[in-house]
């Protein structure tokens, strides 16, 4: 199972194997609170493209396809998160961003879903 957690929120034994998936550490979080097992940075959109959805959160459709785009390239990464599902069962991918409706991390669940199908 993956599932998505904002870095602000607790850890919980049921988190599994925490991932965090932004280039960005989170403000005011120390890595002891935070109870990260990796930082994927490499899989976080890119800088300039989470810099362009933040300016205006109406863009969040085309957001989500260039980001999908992005991806396409990172197969290692997707993969490797996938591998650790299999190993772990439940694996939580944690993000910084306030928004919780439109966020990375919930485009890339997307697509691992997706790969999983």
């Amino acid at each position: 199972m993956i599932r998505i957690k904002r870095a602000y929120q607790s850890p919980a034994q049921k988190d599994g194997y925490r991932i965090m998936v932004d280039r960005v550490w989170p403000r005011g979080v120390s890595k002891q609170r935070l109870k990260m097992d990796a930082w994927l940075k490499d899989i976080a959109p890119s800088h300039d493209l989470r810099r362009w959805l933040t300016q205006n959160s109406q863009r969040w459709e085309e957001f989500k396809t260039k980001y999908r785009e992005e991806l396409r390239d990172k197969s290692e990464f997707l993969n490797q998160i996938l591998d650790l599902e299999r190993e772990k069962e439940t694996v939580t991918l944690v993000y910084t961003s306030g928004n919780t409706e439109h966020n990375s991390a919930i485009v890339l669940k997307e697509v691992l879903d997706e790969l999983k199908s």
